[in-house]
């Protein structure tokens, strides 16, 4: 959907724009922005209608770039209206276009449950499964408006100007990409908040920072998940409490009673939560809030970066942790010991590829086809017992491929494997253990006690 905003400060007459506009108002002249006016570019926005988002769609405008806004709605928890996006926007004089995006953003948490592509201490990747939605997304929407290049609001030290750009880059090479905190000109004239609130009250346009007092740090969020990190929680000093969680409550605050859920999958994928049948898009809605409440999926870590720092974050994902819980226990039953091994690295193949911007790369396709195809007897019943950050196994049911067969496993007498099998099986063992012995290729010491007598 789209809402046109009214005329540029509607109530005066319309300002100049380009050189003489930067003028008037003291604004240097950027190089980039000077050959997309030369080139007629129509410069998409990618805006959340905060500070950095108003100041740079104003400052195109004055540069006599033509702009149109577009955001991505994908479930955004801290975002109570979608719409009020657009209203934020409206008084820099541009047209907004919200583009829905939330059943796509559900099927990629959907395959990042289904390969337990979670990266460094836990995170699911609630941001990096959002860039990849949201730049192809909007880059498509862009493409109808007539748009030429995409303007991302990502800084120059984080993840998420590799991966916007990269994702442009693989999905239409021939598209621009305008990094507005990378151009110079803009660098040097808002080094900070407090140059862009100025900015944009000279120009009549409001902006209010929601002040977190003494909890400060900043906020991503979609429907997989929210980051919470920067300011205060830089420091290793100040403990991952003074979040204050969003999509549930800490695990001492969660009832004192445990609550009993079943989760039905199908090769690999929740189709059922307590017996109601869900689309993607609901079985993250209900389990978000299921598990939110019950204070699951809270973690903290100390991320790699893509360019080599480590970035700390407090993450809430507390419905990504409870489907991925709950087909981890389909899969220890149907998954035999290679195809687990060989799942393993595909997982962890998957989790970097997200991170990394990488999620259309052709090993990234390949390696989450390589998951469906290990997911495909991955049926069953899950029932577990959800009790303040903790997910108690209670049964699995109906799982047909399952092969965990109780009398082979037993230790009681039962009709299962003969344990005096087994002696041909150790006496084949034995040639290559005695031989390794033999050659002198064994070490049967203390590692690190050896280690210290360098």
């Amino acid at each position: 959907s789209s809402v046109a905003a009214p005329p540029f400060f509607a109530t005066k007459s319309q300002p100049p724009r380009g050189v003489a506009a930067m003028a008037e108002h003291g604004l240097k002249e950027s190089a980039l922005l000077k050959e997309y006016v030369k080139n007629g570019d129509v410069v998409g926005i990618c805006v959340s209608g905060g500070l950095d988002s108003k100041t740079v769609a104003l400052r195109l405008r004055l540069a006599g770039v033509k702009v149109k806004c577009f955001t991505a709605d994908i479930g955004q928890p801290d975002e109570e209206d979608i719409n009020d996006v657009v209203k934020k926007m409206a008084p820099c004089g541009v047209e907004t276009i919200v583009v829905d995006l939330k059943d796509d953003i559900a099927e990629g948490a959907f395959e990042a449950v289904a390969a337990q592509a979670s990266y460094d201490g836990g995170y699911w990747q609630s941001t990096g499964i959002g860039r990849f939605v949201t730049a192809r997304g909007l880059l498509q929407e862009m493409k109808k408006h007539g748009c030429t290049v995409l303007s991302h609001g990502a800084t120059g030290r984080g993840n998420d100007q590799v991966r916007f750009e990269r994702y442009v880059n693989v999905i239409d090479p021939n598209f621009k990409v305008y990094a507005p905190w990378r151009d110079p000109v803009l660098l040097e004239e808002f080094p900070g908040r407090s140059q862009m609130l100025a900015f944009l009250q000279k120009h009549g346009i409001g902006h209010t920072i929601v002040s977190q007092a003494s909890k400060r740090y900043s906020t991503d969020a979609n429907i997989c998940g929210l980051s919470n990190e920067a300011e205060d929680l830089e420091s290793m000093q100040t403990p991952m409490t003074i979040v204050n969680p969003v999509m549930g409550v800490w695990p001492k605050d969660a009832p004192d009673v445990q609550e009993e859920i079943t989760l039905r999958y199908t090769k690999g994928r929740c189709t059922h939560i307590n017996g109601k049948a869900v689309t993607p898009l609901e079985a993250v809605r209900l389990a978000n809030q299921i598990a939110g409440r019950n204070g699951i999926g809270l973690s903290q870590a100390l991320e790699n970066r893509i360019l080599g720092t480590k970035s700390r974050g407090v993450y809430e994902a507390p419905g990504m942790e409870l489907l991925a819980h709950g087909v981890s226990c389909v899969y220890m039953a149907v998954l035999d010991r290679r195809s687990t091994t060989l799942f393993r690295y595909l997982s962890s193949h998957i989790s970097d590829q997200i991170y990394d911007g990488r999620y259309f790369d052709p090993s990234t396709r390949a390696a989450i086809n390589a998951v469906w195809q290990l997911a495909e007897p991955a049926d069953g019943v899950v029932k577990l017992g959800l009790f303040k950050g903790h997910m108690n196994f209670l049964a699995l049911t109906e799982c047909p491929h399952s092969i965990y067969f109780e009398e082979d496993s037993s230790m009681e007498a039962s009709s299962g494997l003969n344990p005096a099998s087994s002696q041909g099986f150790l006496e084949v063992s034995s040639v290559e253990a005695k031989s390794m012995a033999k050659a002198g290729l064994i070490d049967f010491g203390s590692v690190w006690a050896k280690r210290q007598k360098r």
